[in-house]
């Protein structure tokens, strides 16, 4: 199956960079056999991970905090190699909560344009992106960002939206409590368009309108740094998911944390199974016509607001009708 290794693998390219999205890594014997070993049971193909403990990383390694988040990116990248030796196909990350809007001036502006930065780089390679079928979602409020963020957002969105075979989510300027309250909106909307009739607002319409729609729910959530918490972090989603808390900070984190988790999820997946088949299913049924047009009509909408990005008009310019 083709995964994220075919991208994030390997490169001994010149221009592959500390900034690049291809991690130049390679697993030692040991951890190959460890790979091997856990890839005989079963893997999740959707993993979630708070990725906590970048600025008491830099505080520990007497580094500006804005550093601290440059070394979380470069884990970030070796995390999906990682992933994609495992067969993940699905990888969701809490990038930039709207809390941290509330930090310094500072920090904020060097989040976003490392944000700025990483988001440019995925452009650059962008013929690898496609080869390899790797579709980019970005997931969160974009109209707290930066005009500039929101096009280059807007940009790698659009050009990826076609692939299918493996799926980065990046939850940008994102709470769980904002995608709830939207998808409400969206239900609203609905409702006074005549799409959708009150009896019609239901769990699986609700999930349809998340900024989450075209992911399935994540098998399993990672939490580094030792806080116990989601910090508004797919809350919805995650309600079945095996929960993983590690202490290790986030730019401490190893290959061997990662194998520690999908074993804890191994020991858990039969419960996690059980817990799906007895869920109706979040996804629509092909008969529910109803449900089909405000699907059809929720992302008609959202295009249309990531053609304006594009265009370099900011997300809150876009008249909803």
């Amino acid at each position: 199956a083709v995964t994220f290794g075919t991208f994030f693998r390997r490169s001994n390219s010149a221009q592959v960079h500390r900034m690049s999205w291809i991690k130049q890594t390679k697993l030692t014997w040991l951890q190959s056999v460890a790979v091997r070993v856990l890839k005989a049971g079963k893997v999740p193909s959707h993993l979630a991970v708070i990725m906590d403990g970048n600025r008491r990383f830099a505080r520990k390694q007497n580094m500006r905090s804005v550093e601290g988040h440059v070394q979380g990116f470069d884990k970030l990248a070796e995390v999906l190699y990682w992933c994609s030796e495992l067969g993940v196909t699905e990888v969701t990350v809490y990038a930039f909560s709207i809390e941290n809007f509330k930090r310094s001036k500072d920090e904020v502006d060097g989040l976003l344009d490392l944000a700025l930065q990483k988001l440019r780089n995925m452009l650059n390679e962008m013929d690898k992106i496609h080869e390899h079928g790797v579709c980019i979602r970005v997931l969160g409020n974009l109209s707290y960002l930066p005009v500039e963020l929101q096009q280059v957002v807007a940009e790698v969105v659009h050009e990826t939206q076609g692939n299918s075979r493996c799926f980065l989510n990046i939850c940008l300027s994102y709470t769980s409590r904002d995608e709830i309250c939207k998808a409400m909106q969206e239900l609203a909307t609905g409702v006074e368009k005549g799409i959708l009739s009150p009896s019609d607002v239901s769990e699986a319409a609700l999930s349809q309108a998340m900024y989450s729609r075209k992911s399935r729910d994540p098998e399993l959530l990672i939490r580094t740094s030792g806080e116990v918490r989601l910090s508004d972090f797919m809350l919805w989603q995650s309600s079945r998911s095996v929960i993983e808390f590690t202490t290790v900070l986030w730019p401490e984190f190893t290959i061997w944390h990662l194998l520690a988790a999908i074993l804890c999820y191994q020991r858990q997946c039969g419960l996690v199974e059980a817990f799906k088949s007895a869920r109706p299913r979040e996804r629509h049924s092909a008969e529910d016509l109803s449900l089909q047009r405000f699907i059809d009509d929720v992302e008609t909408r959202w295009q249309e607001r990531l053609q304006l990005m594009r265009l370099g008009q900011t997300a809150q310019e876009v008249v909803v009708t």
